[in-house]
């Protein structure tokens, strides 16, 4: 899966202005290169779970559209533990076509992993980042 190094920074700076509490949106692609981050409300308000605003998932749907964008993966943060699906998350991945982004600000440095969850079978993907000025 390929990202452009800014939507990497963004997720990451979302994921950090939430904490202690979940972050997550949408990614659009462009040609198969994420290009952009949609923000949304985490309405659970909680630093282990997250739920979206279902207007503002909307408005980015419509938007993402609008742009000629993929929405092909949601995001959220794991303020405090590492990036990889919870049982949770791996339950609640109701959509196989999407992939699912998660940023740990667990350690010293963030780690942001992405994976696709299918019928519960759990697989990382490879992650490229590629330079913003080649998009």
């Amino acid at each position: 899966m390929r990202i452009i190094n800014k939507v990497i920074r963004e997720i990451i700076d979302h994921a950090k202005k939430e904490s202690p509490l979940e972050a997550c949106g949408y990614l659009g692609a462009k040609d198969g290169i994420i290009i952009k981050k949609f923000t949304l409300t985490n309405i659970d308000k909680s630093s282990e779970h997250f739920s979206f605003d279902p207007k503002e998932q909307f408005i980015a749907v419509k938007d993402a559209r609008a742009q000629g964008l993929d929405l092909c993966a949601v995001y959220h943060s794991h303020p405090s533990s590492l990036a990889r699906p919870s049982q949770e998350d791996i339950k609640l991945a109701y959509d196989p076509a999407m992939n699912y982004f998660i940023v740990s600000l667990l350690g010293v440095k963030e780690d942001v992993r992405v994976f696709s969850i299918k019928n519960g079978e759990v697989n990382e993907i490879s992650l490229e980042a590629v330079d913003d000025k080649r998009v």
